[in-house]
């Protein structure tokens, strides 16, 4: 359910700029389409993938990141350009995202854990939002979500030093090869 929400979200994104870098690149195969990697970044982030190819490999085998790829599942280093090119953009759909689901009360930023249990309750008037309290807390998400992306870089070069730049990490060994 979160996933359609999500990919719902995404679809009414403005990705002008994304669309318009694109158009000026005339190199290579034509890219992936750029409504399809911001949902798949935003998912994957979203549940603690950080790393380009671990999400490339959440693609073949997650159902989610299948629903949003299909078969045509983009290669690591596309994924790393993709959120290197886009970066600052990112961040602020990203934001956007996390605003759109929040006042739609789809989710709650934080860490969320579920046991089954049921709570009958009312909403709170101690945790509705002044403006103030609301602009801190973009703020805050704003700087979350640049800690999250930065993790992603440091997750992506520690791969690239430990397997080489145009290696997937999964390949056979040399001595077997």
């Amino acid at each position: 359910r979160w996933l359609k929400h999500m990919m719902a979200a995404v679809a009414t994104l403005d990705l002008a700029p994304i669309f318009a870098h694109d158009e000026r690149e005339l190199r290579g195969q034509p890219p992936f389409h750029p409504r399809m990697m911001v949902a798949l970044l935003l998912y994957c982030y979203a549940t603690g993938t950080r790393s380009s190819r671990r999400i490339m490999r959440r693609c073949r085998v997650d159902v989610a990141c299948r629903v949003i790829v299909g078969e045509d599942v983009p290669d690591f280093r596309t994924i790393s350009d993709f959120r290197k090119i886009h970066l600052a953009r990112l961040e602020a759909l990203f934001v956007e995202v996390l605003k759109l689901c929040a006042r739609a009360g789809l989710v709650r930023v934080g860490t969320i854990a579920l046991d089954g249990t049921k709570v009958k309750a009312n909403a709170s008037r101690h945790k509705a939002m002044s403006y103030d309290r609301m602009k801190s807390e973009e703020a805050r998400l704003k700087e979350e979500i640049a800690k999250l992306l930065t993790e992603a870089k440091a997750a992506d070069e520690t791969e690239d030093q430990q397997h080489g730049p145009d290696r997937h990490g999964d390949e056979l060994p040399d001595e077997l090869g």
